[in-house]
């Protein structure tokens, strides 16, 4: 995935791990991300922006919440976080998306099995996206945690698998790649203590099960490209951002301005089909 030749100036990545992510479609960082100092005052604005939340919004469905508080940025764009999507994607950096998943404890609804690209087909190209899962609360077997099937990036479809329809009572939206397309007995369980991430390639087959513990399961997916690809403003149609993260522009795109909100956006957002599946 990397597009790039210049090395990073502080890599948190080996050239082992790198090939790992390059070969399997994922990796584990068991190891704390930010300064515990850090962390804890990310948990303590995500708890805030939680308790804002209206009564009748499903925690799960927090997508894009630094569209409205911009203040995310500090912690999304911390250099703990870049240095380790750096050796992945090159040193000029895009923020594609981020996005809250909340499994509140006895009733988190499962996440059905899907491939991130298949819901952003057009929007960005080549689809070089990866995604940084930053656990907030432990995330284990218990609880739901997120689990891969590896290889699967690489598998004949490359992301863009068939779906059959699921009921949405229980899952947090309404398709999943069908079972014939899967292989489900590959499966690796992604289990993360508090303030450690994993990343996956947009294009493998992920999932989680239910919550049904006395252990609520936060996590929060920052999702990052290469500023080379190019970001679809027309099918965008005015309800996406993308904003830079670390050095230039590689492939003509226009970014957000990190220090302002976006309600404009989240309207027209919430009016398109598109953007009504949190994944």
């Amino acid at each position: 995935m990397n597009t790039q030749t210049i090395p990073t100036s502080n890599p948190r990545l080996t050239p082992q791990e790198v090939a790992q992510f390059e070969s399997e479609g994922y990796l584990i960082i068991n190891k704390p991300v930010l300064s515990q100092d850090k962390f804890d005052a990310l948990k303590a604005f995500f708890e805030k922006i939680l308790g804002d939340l209206p009564s009748n919004e499903r925690p799960e469905a927090m997508d894009v919440p630094h569209f409205m508080h911009p203040e995310l940025l500090k912690w999304a764009l911390d250099e703990n976080i870049l240095n380790l999507i750096e050796p992945i994607v090159g040193p000029d950096i895009a923020l594609f998306s981020s996005h809250f998943i909340c499994k509140p404890k006895g009733n988190g609804k499962r996440v059905p099995w899907h491939e991130d690209s298949a819901y952003w087909k057009g929007l960005v190209e080549p689809m070089q996206v990866a995604t940084i899962w930053f656990a907030i609360d432990p995330s284990t077997k218990v609880n739901g945690c997120m689990k891969v099937i590896p290889r699967s990036h690489e598998g004949p479809k490359k992301g863009f698998s068939d779906y059959d329809p699921v009921d949405m009572t229980h899952s947090v939206f309404g398709s999943e790649i069908k079972k014939e397309q899967r292989e489900d007995h590959r499966q690796v369980y992604i289990e993360l203590q508090p303030n450690e991430c994993s990343i996956h390639d947009a294009r493998i087959m992920h999932g989680s099960e239910p919550n049904t513990s006395q252990i609520r399961r936060c996590g929060w997916t920052l999702r990052f490209a290469s500023t080379a690809c190019k970001f679809n403003e027309e099918m965008f149609a005015g309800a996406h951002q993308v904003y830079l993260a670390k050095g230039q522009d590689l492939g003509g795109n226009r970014y957000a301005d990190p220090t302002r909100t976006y309600p404009e956006v989240m309207k027209k957002r919430g009016a398109m089909s598109r953007y009504k599946s949190s994944h």
